[in-house]
């Protein structure tokens, strides 16, 4: 294959990525609201272990474990920012209703939990 044949495959699989992530964004989404409704915390450590354990069974290569582990460390902690945000604005916007003023924005976002493991590029 030629270089600009394998970019396009880079792009075609990028493309996917980006289907499959926001596919389990709102899958994130769904499982905050019924967390929610069952007193469950946002931070579950104990299922992010079954996670990780799930992908490296999963893991064929050439991507070593822990590699693939570190990306899936920062999926997580963006799926759980996501899931606090969405459920802050539902809270902010139920007590808008219950006073009858409008509910206060959103200010930031929420990286992770303190204390929760976080691992990016730059980290050992």
């Amino acid at each position: 294959m030629t270089l600009e044949e394998l970019r396009n495959q880079i792009d075609a699989l990028d493309r996917q990525l980006v289907e499959l992530l926001s596919e389990r964004a709102r899958a994130a989404l769904m499982i905050g609201h019924l967390k929610v409704q069952t007193s469950l915390p946002v931070y579950e450590p104990a299922r992010e272990k079954i996670i990780y354990a799930n992908v490296r069974a999963a893991n064929k290569g050439p991507l070593p474990d822990i590699e693939l582990t570190h990306i899936y460390e920062r999926i997580i902690d963006v799926m759980r920012a996501l899931q606090r945000n969405e459920l802050a604005s539902e809270r902010n916007a139920l007590k808008g209703q219950d006073t009858g003023a409008p509910a206060p924005e959103q200010q930031g976002s929420v990286a992770g939990d303190p204390g929760a493991a976080s691992k990016t590029g730059n980290e050992k």
